[in-house]
């Protein structure tokens, strides 16, 4: 049964309200000495660790949004608990990262928040709900209803002509054996779309990488397909999947179809990778890109 609008708008508060109090925790602890462990994850770094932060923050969010669940009748997914399914049996399920970006946040570096996403059964994201602790900017979104930034009416802004192409990437993604060949592409995509040269981030968790899709327009975010699990995880990307497609961004996996936010088989994104973008012209060109990459294998 659809959510009505009413009930959609007391869940984004209550999305909001657990993410803000998840991050001033997470804020505080930033400042004392925390414990870092290791744990099963993908083939990357990011995927692999996580500080006794990720777990209580996680506790402060569930607190704050396990009465909708019974309420609500939801599933939920969430990084630092075993999946237990109940994403497939429900109609919506909370797709929840109490700490995305664990290594800038252990490094002491902006790209970590919380982000929290309630998704439809068919994968569809509803509610999106990003918050930064490092800036206090609070990103949110329901579907249909437009974008926000701190209370504030947020979308994709015209840039300045003579502007540089910024192209934001995760940390594995630097490593990718064709990288020099990706790097190389940016640079005459920037070229075709007008702009000068291209401004490569590469620090950020999977988060705040998307929400800077807007902020540093013009820009793209994106990670090809691959056979290793990795790729980022669905909780990665469902609250910017929501947020930024409000802010009429492109949200896409590379081949231009909607991300797979409810994938039966695994938590992972690796099998069709991730495309944000700026604009459609830009999103088109990576797409031709990876295809042309593709071909030459």
């Amino acid at each position: 049964m659809p959510l009505t609008h009413n009930e959609l708008a007391i869940l984004l508060q209550s999305a909001v309200s657990a993410a803000v109090e998840a991050g001033d925790f997470i804020s505080q602890k930033s400042k004392e000495p925390f414990t870092v462990e290791q744990k099963e994850g993908g083939d990357s770094a990011a995927s692999q660790v996580v500080t006794e932060v990720d777990r209580m923050a996680q506790d402060i969010i569930l607190k704050s949004l396990k009465p909708t669940i019974s309420t609500y009748d939801l599933g939920l997914l969430t990084e630092e608990s075993e999946d237990d399914n109940s994403r497939f049996a429900k109609d919506y399920f909370w797709c929840i990262d109490p700490l995305d970006g664990t290594l800038p946040f252990i490094e002491s570096s902006p790209g970590y928040s919380v982000s929290i996403a309630l998704v439809a059964k068919d994968g569809s994201p509803t509610i999106g709900v990003v918050y930064d602790p490092v800036k206090s900017a609070l990103y949110q979104a329901i579907a249909g209803q437009g974008a926000f930034k701190d209370g504030n009416s947020w979308s994709v802004q015209s840039h300045p002509p003579n502007a540089n192409l910024t192209m934001i990437s995760d940390r594995s993604f630097l490593q990718h054996p064709r990288f020099k060949e990706i790097d190389i592409g940016c640079k005459e995509i920037s070229k075709m779309v007008g702009l000068n040269n291209v401004d490569l981030i590469g620090h950020g968790g999977g988060a705040m990488n998307a929400c800077w899709v807007s902020e540093l327009n013009p820009a793209c975010y994106f990670k090809f397909p691959k056979t290793e699990k990795g790729g980022g995880s669905l909780w990665d990307y469902a609250a910017t999947a929501c947020i930024l497609g409000e802010a009429g961004a492109h949200v896409s996996d590379i081949h231009g179809e909607k991300l797979d936010l409810n994938r039966s088989d695994s938590t992972f994104m690796n099998h069709r990778g991730i495309l944000y973008a700026s604009n459609t012209e830009i999103a088109r060109h990576i797409m031709e890109l990876y295809n042309k990459l593709i071909k030459k294998q």
